[in-house]
Formats: C-alpha cells, structure tokens, sequence
C-alpha cells in the first residue's frame, strides 16, 4: 500500500486515464470540487409557451435561447461561464406562472427573465421578490409591474404611460398634418389587465387630443368570433378603430372587418397583438394593408438587430418583438453577471440597478434604471406598407411616410 496522500505508479495512470476520459466523452463524473468551478450559470426563461397566448410565449423563449447559444459559444460570461437555461412554461395564466418561479428558485436559477403578458408578470414578480430573486421582464407593460416598490423587478421595455402618450401624440400628428380627417373612435379590447388598462387610458387621453370616443367594446382572451363586435362598429361608422388585444384576436378582428366590408379611415393601434407582426403581414395583406401601430420594434439601424432578423428567418420563424426584446433582456444580464462578478442574486440585483448596458437591438438610448423601469427604452410607429412593415416615427430612423387616411 502507498503512504497515505500519495498515489502508485498504477493509481496515477488509472487517475489520469479517467480524467481524459471525462473530458473526452462527458461520460464519468468529475471530482465535486472542478464541477463547482464548471458549473453554468442557472437562468431562468419563463414565457406561456402553451394556452392562449403560445404563440408570443414561443417567441420570447426563442429570443431568449438564441441570444444563450450565441453568449455560450463566444464562451459564456466573462469569469463565470456558460449560461444554463432553466425553461418555464407559464401555461398563458399567472397561477401557472407562479408555478414556474417556484421550480425556478428551487432551481436555484440567479434570475429570470420573459413573463411576457402583464398579468403574468405581475404574479412572477411577486413571487419572485419572496425569495429576492433577480427579474428581468421583457414586454408587461402594466404600470403596476414596476410601481408596488419591487426591487427584485426590472422591466426593459416602455409601459403603458410611454406608449399611450407616445401613441396620442403621434396619432394627433398625424391627423393634423392629414387635415385632420378623424374625428370619432371605437376602442375594441380584451379585458385582461392589458387591455383593460390600456382602454382606461384611451378613455381619459383621446378626448384631449379632440377625438370622440363612440364605443369601447371588451372581448375575453381567448374570442373565436368578432361578428357581432364588427356589426357595432359598421353601425357607428367610427373614423379609426383602435384594437387593443393579442395576436390571434388582433388577425380575426382585422380580417372580420375586411369579410365585412367595414373601412375605417384608419385602424390605429397601441400596443396591437399582430399589428407590427409579419407573420400577419405574411398570412393575410389584405387585412394588414395601412394598420398604424405604435409597438415595440427594433432598431432598423442597427447592424445586429439585422443580422439577427436573418438568423430566426432563416430558421423560418417571424421577426417578432418578442425575439428581439427576449434577446436583449438576456444580453443584459450577462451584462450584470459580468459586472458582478458572481451569480450570487443581491450582486446581481445591484449590478442590473446601476446598469448603462447599450447592447441590446432597439432604438433605445443605455438602459437607465428608475424604480425598475427602463428610462432608457421606448416605443415606435409602425404602418403596413407595400406588403412589409415600415417605420414611419420617429422621424430619425423612418424608413417611410405616413399614409393616411387609407385609401379608398
């Protein structure tokens, strides 16, 4: 028997036999001292990938993933690593969502991101603060989501105070330099938290931009038939409709109008769940043809945000914002991770609290957080035009003038 501590001639080889071997098909264990130094880094990516809303969900994990590939085979996070993503399912429900975060911290993940619908994030954020755990919510756009003093919650996008005065502004703009033409308004919206507030916000700032609101008209998530709510609306004739819904309601709305024959001057979207999407565009251009929208949206600029566009095309998916915003949410916490110097969760909340991060693929300025909320981010208007989606405000990286009223 060797001296304890030292090893034979036979152990030594047989020692490094196996190592080689570890290394070479990942087959044997390492000792428990080099896989702690080896291990990934455990971050979280939550999106409804199933139910009502798994179409958004399915692209935002998508974002989510393609940026992780892209960070792990350039090597991971400087001094940390290669990114192990833990994938959630939130099932289009804020109960399912919950669900999730709790496998997640048991997970032991060092943060989350996605959430994707308002009322989602705003169930996860909750449940993630219990355990202090980092979250980084990609579209939400409820108020409420970085208000209720969270220090766990980061929102990247713009919510709904930006956008609707962002929107009205640019609407009202745009009537004017038409010669005002519209006059008159329905709102037609889905009634979850998303909708809901965004309808109440409607109701309080179109009037003083000079618009009459005739109707606003709810409809539940998910609504397999808009007859009834087109028939109101060919009614009352409105001048601009203005959808406020997700993406299968947004596309059977707009294509009941079109069955319809109901021709607004203009259908004018905040926030609108397929109106800035090309897949719609794609699938169904008469409906699409002349929708504004003020959305999320990438920076066309931007030699990144193209590459990228080329990348989930070629994959032959649509270049939605829900990839592009996932995409930078995840760029933005390797950011903090590397800045922090740790996965440990506090280091890595005060690193996101004091980012400047500019990686990202929006038309953004550095990513400037208040309170959780990104000072830094904000929306644009976007108009189907020509069969493609066109910028068409801000005026520094419009691609296209607007059109409006819609021709006969």
């Amino acid at each position: 028997m060797p001296k304890q501590g030292k090893l034979s001639r036979r152990q030594f080889l047989a020692t490094t036999a196996l190592g080689a071997a570890a290394a070479a098909t990942g087959s044997v264990a390492m000792p428990s001292v080099l896989r702690a130094q080896g291990a990934p880094v455990k971050l979280g990516v939550l999106h409804p990938v199933t139910g009502a809303l798994s179409y958004s969900g399915q692209q935002g994990r998508l974002g989510a993933t393609l940026a992780i590939e892209e960070i792990n085979a350039a090597g991971g996070v400087k001094g940390l690593g290669k990114i192990d993503a833990v994938l959630g399912d939130a099932q289009s429900t804020p109960d399912g969502g919950t669900a999730e975060v709790e496998k997640m911290n048991s997970a032991d993940v060092c943060c989350i991101v996605g959430g994707y619908a308002s009322n989602i994030c705003l169930a996860t954020t909750q449940a993630a603060a219990r355990y202090e755990l980092p979250y980084v919510v990609d579209v939400g756009v409820a108020d409420g989501i970085v208000t209720r003093g969270l220090k766990n919650t980061f929102r990247f996008g713009p919510g709904f105070g930006v956008i609707s005065k962002t929107a009205l502004a640019n609407l009202a703009a745009i009537n004017e330099q038409a010669g005002k033409p519209a006059k008159t308004v329905m709102i037609v919206h889905e009634d979850s938290l998303f909708g809901s507030g965004l309808a109440k916000l409607l109701n309080a700032q179109l009037p003083q931009q000079g618009f009459e609101i005739l109707e606003t008209i709810p409809h539940p998530t998910p609504t397999r038939d808009f007859n009834n709510v087109v028939l109101k609306i060919k009614a009352q004739n409105p001048d601009l409709i203005i959808p406020a819904n997700y993406y299968n309601e947004y596309v059977l709305l707009a294509r009941t109008m079109q069955q319809q024959q109901v021709k607004p001057k203009g259908i004018y979207s905040v926030l609108g769940g397929a109106a800035s999407s090309y897949k719609f565009v794609k699938e169904f251009p008469e409906a699409a043809r002349y929708i504004m929208d003020c959305n999320h949206w990438f920076d066309p600029r931007n030699e990144k945000a193209l590459a990228l566009k080329k990348k989930v095309e070629s994959k032959d998916q649509f270049y939605t914002y829900e990839v592009y915003m996932n995409y930078s949410c995840v760029y933005l916490v390797a950011d903090a991770l590397e800045r922090a110097g740790s996965a440990n969760r506090a280091k890595l909340t005060d690193a996101l609290a004091s980012s400047t991060f500019a990686g990202h693929v929006m038309p953004y300025g550095p990513t400037k957080f208040v309170n959780g909320q990104n000072e830094g981010a904000a929306p644009v208007n976007t108009q189907v035009l020509d069969n493609d989606i066109k910028v068409i405000l801000p005026s520094g990286f419009a691609n296209a003038k607007p059109v409006f009223p819609r021709p006969a």
